[in-house]
């Protein structure tokens, strides 16, 4: 309490209760981390150099106990071999579940290791590498090429040399050998467990739990708790990384919003600023906040030095350096400083614009300035991460990078939206499981929505499936679901329709279908969702296509559900899992190939206890409570068996199918044969994919799915706005993972057609009338088809509220007709003569103005300089 200098610490504080009246409830309390502690053979607490995960996240954190330097606990001493050891807490007796997000976790600290100390080695001690997420696989390549060497082997026990504080880890090979490696720390990857918190606030909402203690959930209704009006967001409900859970997040609010629908904004407010102040006139008061990251940053940079040298620089009023720009209190102070100094720019030296530069903006909307009066210095990105190893010349540039933003920032003008209307109504492209709970999630909203489908019925890649996991037949699910579209007034159902053209931009889109046959509809809509899926490859491997008794995985769900011969009168069964994925080809995980596999290993192991049925896997990613299926699976007999990708299964034969394998366990070959092999082949895009990519103007990744904005901020947004995405589409995924994306992508459409008009402008194109000469080059270069020629006038019009302010048009007009609002030709030869300046500036030398040929600036008064940090 003596050292907070706010008074934010009150010990006298008593509990009150306070009752509220809501028409929804969505919990989101998290998870708790499994206590190492109760593992006596590793020795937490005991030795002082074995961590838990979230421990030795603290020591790499530049915030932490060792400001980001990584040192041994015991004695300070840099350690040379740090071994990390998975599924503590998971995967065993006691908790029968993956806790999902380990493995990358230990992925990223052990990258991170290499990056703080170079010459350390970290090991990996896991029995499965769980990358099942989008771009998951690409980054473990990335931790193997770095030097991380990851073991296949369950340590059983740490000992600690009393000497030297080293520990001595026992482990077991794959072929049985025992051995002890020495390591100067450990670190223990524990997993989740259920919130207490959460567990408690469940029994007084009374809501059931699992038998895992997390909370009890339907299948086909991923966020509905056993109590009405009650959803659950995030790990509450099974471990989850933080994709999937901000996703979720947006899907509860969907449904939440479509439980209150008749409700909606009635105890709406509007954000209010207070008024804006005109700040044309006056010369440049330019106000500059230099972030040390905590040591982020300043563990490279000479932030300080940064501040005292951006104090110097000409219309710099005040200038100081912060421990963490982006906290509440340091955005409190540079709102007073605003006040105090009269700032009409303000430059923030930190990190990427495109996660904070929104942050800091509203901040100057708080404080009555115009929110575009902003120029962000990327000192992080593009100083410190990138020249670590040389923090003098790290420091030369980001004195640079500060100088080229306060030249621009003197010459920010204040710009002004204007309101635009929009149509409320959505186009869901893609049929399928997804696509039929995004358009009835907003249907039931109340907006217009139009679900278009290539084919000639609902329902997608869920009507080949036979069962779930959990018993459950999908078409019953489907056929629910298609009845509730076809009852709802707000749904109209375009089978057999594609979409052949696509112009607009958010709240004013224009799509043309084309059905029943060659007729073309036109159809108007403020947002779009892309939920076109994926579907099945079908790759010439291990003989599929040339053998009856090699089939896929859809293959064998429709012989169970069709009881064929082929299945019933099969002997042995094996599946081969990754059958032309996870190499140079396919190089991501399918995600649900092993689920599937997993359950119809049971499925015929239970119809045939006798059958002898075989799993071959390089990498079993039965993640969340998918991992208790495996261990019934292997309780029920069936024969798990690792290969990597050196020593892939080879199959043969022409009458029963042969599979031969090495055997980790004795390192031999064996060969076994099979009456029915089961190829996991790779989930692709959808067939099209690559075409709507380009109708639509959205991108696409290396693999061919469809790219989100950004994984964890944005996981089912596009770049462009009023677009969204979900289910297969994104990435491969089951169908109570497609129905929550589908959620979210209703959630977020939903904010946009819940407005009654928006905001366009800003930075947006326009065309200098006098200089355009109708040359049609902006026409025929826009990605967006926003110019036009205005026939009247015989000039280039740009409409505001369509421009992306991409700028491609400003830099291709062979007339220099077209300038970009707020990163203006004068603007930009500012920055770029700012960073040709040589004279010593410390002398009190001038930088030049947008104008080459103006005369230097003189600097005004003494600006004020302070420190934070």
């Amino acid at each position: 309490m003596r050292v907070c200098g706010p008074g934010a610490l009150r010990h006298d504080e008593i509990d009150r209760e306070t009752e509220v009246s809501v028409g929804a409830v969505v919990l989101a309390p998290g998870f708790d981390l499994y206590d190492p502690g109760a593992k006596s053979e590793y020795g937490y607490r005991r030795y002082p150099n074995v961590l838990s995960a979230l421990e030795y996240e603290r020591l790499l954190s530049a915030s932490g106990p060792t400001v980001g330097e990584v040192l041994r606990p015991s004695d300070g001493a840099h350690p040379k071999r740090i071994a990390f050891i998975q599924c503590v807490g998971s995967r065993d007796q006691h908790h029968d579940y993956c806790s999902s997000v380990c493995c990358m976790f230990a992925n990223k600290q052990a990258l991170l290791t290499i990056d703080h100390v170079p010459d350390c080695v970290p090991e990996v001690f896991l029995m499965d590498m769980r990358a099942q997420g989008k771009g998951f696989d690409a980054f473990y390549e990335r931790a193997v090429n770095h030097g991380v060497r990851f073991i296949r082997s369950r340590p059983s026990v740490i000992k600690e040399d009393p000497l030297t504080g080293n520990l001595l880890i026992v482990w077991e090979d794959e072929a049985g050998v025992l051995h002890t490696s020495e390591y100067d720390m450990v670190v223990l990857s524990a997993g989740l467990e259920p919130a207490r918190g959460g567990q408690k606030v469940a029994g007084t909402l009374g809501i059931e739990l699992n038998r895992h203690g997390f909370c009890n959930l339907t299948e086909y209704a991923p966020l509905a708790t056993s109590r009405e009006g009650i959803y659950v967001v995030g790990p509450f409900s099974e471990p989850k990384d933080i994709p999937d859970s901000v996703a979720q997040a947006s899907a509860a609010a969907a449904q939440v919003m479509t439980a209150l629908a008749d409700s909606r904004g009635t105890l709406t407010t509007e954000e209010r600023y207070p008024e804006e102040r005109a700040v044309a006139g006056e010369p440049p008061r330019v106000g500059v906040f230099v972030c040390h990251c905590g040591t982020n940053i300043a563990g490279v940079v000479d932030v300080e030095s940064v501040a005292e040298y951006a104090a110097r620089l000409p219309d710099v009023a005040y200038a100081t350096d912060t421990l963490y720009t982006c906290s509440s209190d340091s955005l409190s102070m540079i709102k007073e400083k605003i006040a105090e100094h009269q700032l009409n720019r303000v430059v923030v030296a930190s990190c990427t614009p495109r996660t904070h530069e929104p942050l800091f903006q509203s901040t100057l909307a708080e404080a009555g300035l115009n929110p575009y009066l902003f120029e962000m210095a990327n000192i992080r990105d593009q100083c410190s991460w990138v020249h670590q190893d040389i923090p003098r010349k790290a420091t030369g540039k980001a004195r640079d990078l500060v100088r080229m933003a306060v030249a621009r920032a003197r010459l920010l003008e204040p710009l002004s939206t204007i309101d635009v209307p929009l149509t409320h109504a959505a186009l869901v492209l893609g049929g399928g499981v997804a696509g039929m709970t995004a358009a009835l999630a907003l249907g039931d909203m109340g907006y217009e929505v139009h679900l278009v489908e290539r084919s000639a019925h609902l329902g997608g890649h869920a009507l080949d499936l036979d069962r779930t996991l959990r018993g459950s037949r999908p078409a019953e699910f489907v056929a629910e679901l298609e009845r509730r579209l076809i009852d709802n007034p707000n749904v109209k159902i375009h089978l057999a329709a594609e979409l052949v053209d696509f112009q607009g931009f958010i709240g004013n889109f224009t799509s043309v279908i084309r059905e029943d046959g060659d007729r073309r509809t036109p159809i108007d809509h403020g947002v779009v969702i892309v939920a076109t899926g994926g579907c099945e490859d079908r790759p010439e491997v291990y003989g599929l296509g040339g053998h009856p008794n090699i089939v896929t995985g859809l293959d064998l769900e429709r012989l169970l559900a069709t009881e064929d011969p082929v299945v019933t009168h099969a002997g042995a069964v094996g599946f081969l899992l990754c059958a032309g994925s996870l190499d140079d080809h396919k190089p991501y995980c399918s995600r649900t190939c092993c689920a599937q596999a997993v359950k119809n290993a049971i499925r015929l192991k239970e119809a045939n206890p006798e059958r002898p049925v075989y799993v071959w896997y390089k990498e079993l990613r039965t993640f969340g409570f998918t991992e208790e299926h495996s261990t019934k699976a292997r309780e029920l007999g069936v024969i798990f068996a690792r290969y990597d990708s050196r020593n892939r299964p080879e199959v043969s034969g022409d009458g029963r199918t042969r599979v031969t394998y090495l055997e980790q366990a004795f390192g031999e070959h064996v060969t076994v044969a099979v009456d029915l092999l089961v190829l996991a082949t790779p989930t692709i895009p959808s067939e099209g994919a690559e075409t709507l990519s380009k109708l639509l103007k959205v991108p696409l990744q290396s693999d061919g799915f469809f790219l989100e904005a950004h994984s964890k901020l944005r996981p089912v947004d596009f770049a462009s706005e009023g677009m969204f995405l979900c289910g297969g589409a994104h990435y491969p995924k089951n169908i109570d993972e497609s129905i929550a994306q589908a959620y979210a992508a209703a959630g977020r459409a939903a904010a946009i057609l819940a407005k009654p008009v928006l905001k366009a402008g800003g930075i947006v194109a326009e065309v200098d009338q006098d200089k355009c000469a109708a040359c049609l080059t902006c026409v025929r270069v826009c990605p967006y088809e926003v110019p036009r020629i205005d026939p009247a006038a015989k000039r280039a019009h740009i409409e505001s509220a369509a421009c992306q302010g991409c700028g491609i048009c400003v830099s291709e007009c062979p007339a220099k007709a077209i300038e970009l609002r707020h990163y203006t030709s004068a603007q930009i030869l500012a920055k770029e003569m700012a960073l040709l300046t040589e004279a010593d500036l410390a002398a009190g030398a001038a930088l030049p103005s947008g104008d080459p040929t103006a005369a230097p600036v003189a600097c005004g008064s003494s600006p004020e300089v302070s420190h934070h940090g």
